[in-house]
């Protein structure tokens, strides 16, 4: 499978985002990607550095829309699966979202970011809602899929239930910027989940300066013995591509031991037995 990550820029031009955004897909698939991917909130600049006001929230758009259409036609067109993330409403909820399209055009369903987050210039909660679809992992024509959003991949538990599900491939749409935290400690993550949980996991970063942050880029792609295969640079526009084997994932150290000698039941005792000692030391 050749997988792309479309790391990019966003401007105040939401229209002009989104035709690069297109662009760039369709330069993937014309280099044979199978499987592209964007970055957390590609296609607009990254509102939560300032605080919500009605008129941002009013931009979320629903799933499907004319965005998503245009992306399922491209998906048909070249035969590839594109993962997308968007501000999405829903009723009267608003969620940071990644809509799963798969090589044949159709959405197989779209994840939502469950863990929101909330400290300066990352003021998500007045964004977005709490996902409400839990960790889907999507049967697409190149393999088993599923999708941490940016925050999400923070939560063990998170990434080790879209292995549970049989996720071969993790995709995480990110917003980090300049500096964020220590060097390389992003990627570290990533190489633990991926060899934990014996996935191959793709992160694709934002990248630019906007009004109070600089977004790093430095995507990258682990496979399922935690080395990283392929990375982008820091501050480039630019396509990273990274040809992976999924055949690699059953034989992985994760899915031959790790997921074999899972005690499911004495965590789950644990659990209530910490819940109750917890709920005792606090009469």
């Amino acid at each position: 499978m050749k997988l792309a990550l479309v790391q990019q820029s966003a401007s105040h031009d939401r229209r002009a985002n989104q035709e690069r955004g297109l662009q760039a897909a369709r330069e993937a698939a014309e280099s044979g990607a199978n499987v592209i991917c964007f970055a957390e909130l590609a296609f607009e600049r990254f509102y939560p550095q300032s605080p919500a006001t009605p008129r941002e929230l009013e931009l979320a758009e629903a799933v499907p829309s004319s965005l998503t259409d245009q992306f399922c036609q491209l998906a048909a067109d070249h035969q590839c699966v594109i993962v997308l993330n968007v501000f999405e409403r829903a009723g009267q909820q608003t969620f940071d979202s990644s809509p799963v399209i798969d090589a044949d055009g159709s959405i197989l369903g779209t994840t939502r970011m469950v863990h929101i987050t909330d400290y300066p210039c990352f003021h998500e909660q007045g964004y977005y809602a709490p996902g409400d679809q839990g960790a889907p992992v999507y049967g697409t024509r190149f393999g088993k899929l599923g999708v941490a959003i940016c925050y999400d991949r923070h939560f063990p538990e998170y990434m080790r239930a879209l292995a549970i599900a049989g996720a071969e491939l993790v995709i995480v749409p990110q917003a980090g910027a300049v500096d964020e935290w220590p060097e390389g400690l992003y990627e570290a993550e990533l190489q633990v989940a991926a060899f934990q949980n014996g996935y191959f996991t793709a992160l694709c970063n934002r990248v630019g300066k906007e009004e109070r942050l600089t977004f790093a880029g430095e995507s990258f792609v682990c496979g399922p013995d935690g080395r990283v295969l392929a990375r982008a640079a820091q501050g480039t526009d630019e396509i990273l591509y990274c040809d992976i084997n999924l055949a690699e994932v059953p034989a992985s150290h994760a899915r031959q031991l790790f997921m074999r000698d899972r005690r499911p039941e004495l965590y789950a005792e644990w659990i209530c037995r910490s819940h109750a000692a917890s709920a005792s030391s606090t009469k």
